[in-house]
């Protein structure tokens, strides 16, 4: 066959080619996925037993709905970490996660058994969690509740995951006063009061109290009467799209409405409580988790919004009490430098540092107590003399002195109110170790600098000899009066000196 006749490749292009490897790489995701999903039972009997694939990159599928919406699974995290979850496959979104003891290894010898309880072992061989059951199969519901059941031909449910809620609460779910939500830094829990809904920060360290409430929702009663002793108040979404909360009835004692209030919508609502302590509402909209509701709408209003010795500032973002600027959250104090006052009070080799700020209140005060006093100074007084005390707000109008008995957190910021004052105790050894780092970021860039340098010169210096070769090169041929041979000659030698170009 001629050269000519030969088939021709087709082009390609490179663009397009760019474009489709990750085309072709998502597709083989998302068929490699539903196929692992097609194979996951919807059933768990005795027996069954799983350990997490090593090349799995993030949920490995071990109990299907029967819809395919939901997904019992082992759920990679921060790469080498396992938990068990249930996920909303569309969206990848974990809607409630086992509460392990301790952290366990995606590795082989991780294992999870179902022998009348759902059984979690690391690679200790120890019992990380247990469901403590002793039922006959496990089934995962259209509603993404997963069951233990207990019986074949009219199965009881001996326990179910809505009982046991982690981060999220689902439509249709029941809320009770049994029950708390934690967001999954662990910093923040959502419970039930006698008429209201509360979230509350763990800010306090172990063992000095309870947590300190930093947003309650009371019940308006506007339908239905609370009744005290006539049972707990419980929480449920809607699918009309509001949370209310209800006691012995159908009829809410009390309705928080979402964006969609009253509007169908084409997936399942859910509120979660998010790591910066807010409480928020979504629902599914096909193709994406739309945001309907937030507890708390103003960023300064967060419990923790810039950190720990944070200043937030409506509108302007964050600061540092200490008048530093704050590029990111936490940056102003390291949250594992702090320390207990009253045992760093009595070491000689840390110092406790004392901040001032007027204009200044805590973002949640109707929550907190306070005690009357007739001056900023001898609030003051009464927080330096007690070592269980970092830091007092004082507001000379209402004369209400609020003392803050846990590291302190962000601060509110009020322009044009002086009448608002702050004092503040600052463990030394954060700001230190915070200067440390600005040290060890000085002289990274310094010894940047000094390489850079280095380079530079070593650049100049072989320009330098390269010139001087050349130059050395030159006179010898000067000297010599050697030329380069055919069309390439030294184009100093006075053969070409007389050389004009002319337009012809």
């Amino acid at each position: 066959m001629s050269s000519s006749t030969k088939m021709k490749k087709p082009i390609i292009n490179v663009k397009a080619k760019t474009l489709l490897y990750p085309f072709l790489l998502f597709s083989a995701i998302i068929i490699t996925l539903f196929t692992e999903l097609a194979a996951a039972p919807q059933q768990l009997f005795k027996g069954f037993t799983a350990s997490p694939n090593p090349t799995t990159p993030n949920f490995q599928p071990l109990l299907s709905d029967s819809t395919g919406n939901f997904s019992l699974t082992f759920l990679r995290v921060n790469q080498d970490q396992l938990a068990l979850a249930v996920l909303h496959v569309p969206s990848g979104e974990s809607l409630w996660q086992a509460n392990f003891t301790e952290p366990t290894q995606w590795d082989k010898h991780t294992q999870l058994i179902f022998n009348g309880s759902i059984v979690v072992t690391n690679h200790h061989s120890r019992v990380v969690w247990s469901t403590n059951t002793d039922g006959d199969l496990v089934v995962l519901a259209g509603s993404s509740n997963l069951q233990i059941l207990k019986g074949e031909k009219s199965p009881s449910v001996l326990w179910q995951s809505f009982e046991s809620p982690s981060d999220t609460l689902l439509e249709n779910q029941n809320f009770t006063s049994t029950m708390s939500l934690i967001s999954m830094n662990g910093l923040y829990t959502m419970r039930l009061g006698p008429d209201f809904i509360g979230l509350y920060a763990k800010f306090k360290s172990l063992g000095s109290g309870s947590d300190q409430i930093y947003y309650r929702h009371r019940a308006m009663q506007a339908k239905a009467n609370i009744i005290i002793g006539h049972g707990p108040i419980l929480a449920r979404i809607s699918s009309d799209g509001f949370m209310g909360l209800y006691q012995n009835g159908s009829t809410p004692v009390d309705i928080e409405s979402f964006n969609s209030y009253q509007r169908s919508v084409p997936g399942p609502r859910r509120v979660r409580l998010e790591n910066d302590g807010n409480l928020k509402g979504y629902y599914w909209s096909s193709s994406s988790w739309v945001l309907d509701y937030e507890a708390i709408s103003e960023t300064c209003e967060l419990p923790s919004a810039c950190g720990l010795y944070g200043l937030c500032r409506p509108g302007f973002g964050c600061s540092c009490l200490d008048n530093r600027t704050l590029a990111k959250v936490d940056q102003c104090y390291q949250t594992q430098e702090i320390k207990d006052l009253c045992e760093e009070s009595t070491n000689k080799k840390n110092k406790i540092s004392e901040i001032r700020r007027i204009g200044v209140e805590l973002p949640y005060k109707e929550l907190m107590s306070y005690i009357e006093m007739t001056s900023f100074e001898e609030c003051e007084k009464s927080c330096k003399q007690n070592c269980t005390c970092w830091g007092v707000l004082y507001n000379n109008g209402s004369k209400f002195c609020y003392n803050v008995d846990y590291p302190i957190q962000t601060i509110l910021e009020v322009v044009g109110h002086e009448s608002k004052m702050g004092y503040f105790k600052m463990w030394e050894g954060g700001k230190k170790k915070r200067d440390e780092r600005l040290g060890i970021g000085i002289g990274l860039l310094s010894g940047a600098i000094i390489v850079l340098g280095l380079v530079i010169g070593f650049g100049v210096y072989k320009f330098w000899k390269r010139n001087k070769m050349v130059n050395n090169h030159n006179s010898i041929l000067e000297k010599e009066d050697i030329n380069a041979p055919g069309p390439y000659k030294d184009l100093r030698s006075s053969s070409f000196g007389s050389v004009e170009l002319s337009n012809r």
